[in-house]
């Protein structure tokens, strides 16, 4: 691999292309991780918006917090996925694909659970 002299981001926004940039803070990610915290609002989990949680499961130790870490966990994961599959797209990576992962991860969690 050779080692490239843009730093920009890969979206186009023209900030510094750090990691965190890329996967947390671009204008262009930005919207979905907001849609992914509205979700989380609506079921009545209250997440401090942090990208520690998101990006790393560094969780609050709230151990009430705690026993929804099977709902958010794919919700992030799913979220993750977006993101990198529209990795050096210019545009923000959209919620309905957001959505389709999240199904394609709960059904396959069904089937392997009626396998079981």
């Amino acid at each position: 691999m050779s080692k490239s002299e843009n730093s920009r981001c890969w979206r186009g926004c023209g900030e510094t292309g750090t990691l965190l940039h890329c996967w947390w803070e671009c204008k262009l990610v930005q919207p979905l991780w907001k849609t992914v915290w509205r979700f989380l609002r609506k079921l009545t989990i209250e997440l401090p918006y942090d990208p520690a949680i998101a990006l790393l499961g560094i969780y609050p130790r709230d151990t009430e917090m705690l026993m929804h870490r099977s709902t958010w966990t794919p919700m992030f994961i799913a979220a993750l996925s977006t993101i990198a599959k529209t990795w050096k797209e210019p545009k923000c990576p959209s919620t309905d694909e957001w959505i389709k992962k999240m199904w394609f991860i709960y059904t396959m969690e069904y089937y392997m659970a009626m396998r079981n």
